[in-house]
């Protein structure tokens, strides 16, 4: 069964934190998918994630069809797939149930800025429950 966290999310902006991330669970060996809304978020995050902290290397791929991603540690992705064989999903975008189950690790966010994402964030992690998962708050 895949272990969800949930991260509180003060404020709408999540790029720093979805590098840094990538970043835990590569420097520990893991691969890792972090999942966007659309091509537009996928390049964003792409540039950022290249000088997002001084001295900081995260080897990565944006997926957009043209470049091979199975040997990449980290893959940036618009669409559910798994290329690179993660074990564990950045939701930068809320992902289906199915997907979900197919990693080990799982972080999505607690989105505490605005009152419907914190109500939709609280559904999500209702959802999770009633499905067997054992969702909890990272600290």
């Amino acid at each position: 069964m895949s272990r969800v966290e949930f991260i509180k999310l003060n404020r709408p902006e999540r790029a720093q934190i979805l590098c840094d991330l990538a970043e835990e669970f590569y420097l520990a060996g893991q691969r890792v998918l972090v999942m966007v809304q659309d091509d537009n978020q996928g390049v964003t995050l792409d540039q950022f994630m290249w000088t997002w902290k001084k001295g900081a290397f995260v080897p990565h791929v944006y997926q957009n069809g043209s470049v091979e991603c199975h040997d990449e540690p980290v893959v940036i992705a618009a669409e559910e797939e798994n290329p690179n064989g993660a074990q564990v999903l950045l939701m930068g975008v809320t992902c289906s149930l199915e997907f979900a189950r197919h990693f080990q690790h799982v972080i999505d966010f607690a989105e505490t800025f605005d009152e419907t994402r914190l109500e939709e964030s609280r559904q999500r992690f209702r959802i999770y429950r009633e499905n067997g998962f054992a969702p909890v708050m990272r600290k």
